[in-house]
Parts: C-alpha cells; sequence; structure tokens
C-alpha cells in the first residue's frame, strides 16, 4: 500500500477506542390481548368476495399460522349489486375450507368492528396488492383503531397473484371467458 492509503485507512491500533454504551433496559411484557376465550387469537377477513378468488384464498392460508381462528366475513351491503348471492358466496366459502377446522365463515350487513366484536377477533386480516390497496387499506385500519379499538394485520398479496381480483374475475364471466385459473378448486 502506498503512504497515501495508509493516511486514509490508518492501522486499527491507532484508531481511538470508543467507550462502551450502557445496556438497554428490559422492555416489559406485553399485555395478553383480549378474546372471548382469553385463549384463542381470532382474525377476521372481510370483503364482499364476489367471487371469493384464489388471491383472497392464498391470503387466508398465509394468516393461517398467525392464528388460532379465522372467520371469514362476506359482507352484505344492500346499496351494492353482487354478481352471486351471499348465499353462494358464503356457500362456496365454506366448501373451500370443509376439512379447516380453524377457518370459519359468516355473512354479516353491519360495520366490520361490530362484526368483530361479536366474532371475538382482535385482529381484521387485509391483503394488499397494490400502492393503492395500501393507503385504502391504511385509512380503513386508522378508522377502525379509532372507533372500535381492533388492529388491522395486512398481508401483502403473493406477486403472481397481485392482478387477481373479484372485478376481474367478475368481467371475465360476464364476458364469457374462462376464469376458473382465478377460482379456488373446490376440494
Amino acid at each position: 500500500m502506498g503512504q497515501g492509503v495508509a493516511r486514509i485507512f490508518p492501522v486499527l491500533s491507532e484508531l481511538p477506542v470508543l467507550p462502551l454504551l450502557p445496556a438497554l433496559p428490559l422492555l416489559p411484557a406485553l399485555p395478553a390481548l383480549p378474546s372471548k376465550n382469553n385463549k384463542m387469537k381470532t382474525g377476521i377477513f372481510v370483503g364482499s368476495f364476489d367471487p371469493f378468488t384464489t388471491g383472497h384464498d392464498a391470503i387466508v392460508r398465509r394468516a393461517l399460522p398467525l392464528f388460532d381462528r379465522i372467520v371469514i366475513g362476506v359482507g352484505v351491503n344492500e346499496r351494492k349489486k353482487y354478481m352471486y348471492s351471499a348465499e353462494v358466496r358464503l356457500r362456496r366459502i365454506e366448501a373451500l375450507y370443509a376439512a379447516e377446522p380453524r377457518v370459519e365463515a359468516k355473512a354479516y350487513s353491519d360495520l366490520t368492528i361490530d362484526f368483530a366484536r361479536r366474532e371475538g377477533a382482535q385482529f381484521i386480516i387485509k391483503g394488499v396488492r397494490s400502492i393503492k390497496d395500501f393507503e385504502y387499506e391504511r385509512e380503513q385500519a386508522d378508522i377502525n383503531r379509532k372507533i372500535g379499538g381492533i388492529d388491522t394485520v395486512l398481508l401483502y398479496a403473493d406477486p403472481q397473484l397481485e392482478s387477481v381480483s373479484s372485478s376481474m374475475v367478475r368481467e371475465l364471466i360476464h364476458f364469457g371467458k374462462d376464469a376458473s385459473e382465478f377460482l379456488p378448486a373446490l376440494p
């Protein structure tokens, strides 16, 4: 090494010794989250699910390791027009998860926070495909936390499922195209 390099990178023995930082105190344990029976972690995964897509299914399956129980809430809004009735949407989801006892499906027509309260849920599970989804879900999460005291867990969509949406599937079906690759296969 030339002398110029030695001036820029001094030998380690020539570096000043820095004093050690004091140890940080341990953080207190987090309090247990409230639930119906104080034992089960319950999350609700809500939406219109008109129809329930492979993207929705992927979010539920990725959320399963995080929760003891997931309730899929099929939203019913009388001001909205649906392709499939709530009954059809609900029965298809129930059939899909018939072999998974930790997943239930229920219809609801009130506020999500009220549905969460009835189900003893501590968390709302949402899937996010894009920045646009993130911004919308962040605003919803803020409101749900403020008025309902419930937190939202965001799971990002698998890259290969980012373009899958219920509205896209409805459009394909409306024009007579095969949308089966975007719908989970029933057992």
